[in-house]
């Protein structure tokens, strides 16, 4: 028989430890919460002002529906054909000299054998990005000026004498997109030097034991195989650039207008908004700028295979 202790004992629930947290469980409630806070931004900073700007451009001042007629209004301004041009002009060059230039750097950079001298030049091309937006062109001012520019004779052999002769609207689309590759091009030369140090070394050594050349390498493997980071650049490059308005508007004040401060089609969306008071008008060609954009990268994904999986 056994005493009523004995049974009490055996009936009793045996203690459990505390529950430890996981490292991993950490890790989830961190990126849950850095990813809230992202989402966070992006709703109060990117989806709510364009709802409200679609809202705006479907609109009249007075809140009632305008259909399409704030797009044909903007686009039968005689200032916006003009926008268009120049943007247009300077995406071709700034997108193609960006995608040649930055590749072959970067191919380049990644055959020297001596690493302190590729990791020299790799600082070298991305400190001008230090200076990017504002403080970038004001330091063109100085580039651009002949009487104190350190590149002021080459200027003078082209027969630009004075900085208005620099200036002038002809040259914008050129000058704006060196400007732009001076800042912006160091950055994605580092970042496709990683891309190729991601490529497998055994495939490169598989290419030399088969007689494969450096410019065979490159042409048949390793641009291939960065077709996907290439597109991405031109899909990022492609975002900023449609965003034209630091450099013609910092020039134009600069130059006593001289560059027309309607030159880009976000300054004319500036005009239309802040000068005109018109921000229905400003929403269309923000919108006429998404539209475009969205195209023109969905042609990058498209033709670079972007989210193809291997």
């Amino acid at each position: 028989m056994t005493t009523v202790d004995e049974d009490a004992r055996r009936t009793v629930t045996p203690h459990r430890p505390p529950a430890v947290r996981r490292p991993g469980d950490v890790r989830s409630a961190t990126s849950y919460a850095f990813i809230a806070l992202y989402v966070l931004l992006t709703v109060a900073f990117g989806i709510l002002p364009m709802l409200y700007a679609v809202y705006l451009a479907f609109t009249t001042g007075e809140g009632g529906f305008a259909g399409l007629a704030n797009f044909t209004r903007v686009a039968g301004d005689f200032r916006f054909l003009p926008a268009v041009g120049h943007v247009a002009f300077y995406l071709l060059l700034w997108l193609v000299s960006l995608v040649l230039l930055v590749t072959l750097l970067a191919l380049i950079v990644h055959t020297i054998r001596w690493r302190w001298l590729s990791g020299t030049l790799r600082l070298i091309f991305y400190l001008p990005g230090a200076l990017a937006g504002a403080s970038s062109v004001l330091l063109w001012l100085f580039v651009l000026d002949p009487t104190a520019s350190p590149v002021g004779g080459l200027l003078r052999s082209l027969g630009l004498a004075s900085f208005v002769q620099v200036i002038m609207p002809a040259h914008l689309p050129p000058i704006f997109a060196i400007i732009a590759f001076w800042a912006g091009a160091g950055g994605w030369i580092v970042i496709m030097y990683g891309a190729l140090n991601n490529i497998s070394p055994d495939v490169i050594e598989a290419a030399r034991i088969d007689g494969a050349g450096t410019l065979q390498i490159a042409w048949r493997i390793q641009l291939p195989l960065l077709r996907k980071w290439i597109s991405y650049m031109g899909i990022m490059s492609l975002a900023a650039g449609t965003q034209l308005f630091v450099e013609p508007q910092l020039l134009s004040q600069a130059s006593n207008a001289v560059v027309p401060n309607d030159y880009s089609l976000n300054q004319l969306a500036y005009q239309y908004a802040f000068q005109q008071n018109d921000f229905n008008g400003a929403a269309a060609i923000s919108l006429l700028l998404l539209v475009v954009a969205l195209a023109l990268s969905a042609f990058f994904v498209l033709r670079g295979g972007l989210f193809e999986t291997d």
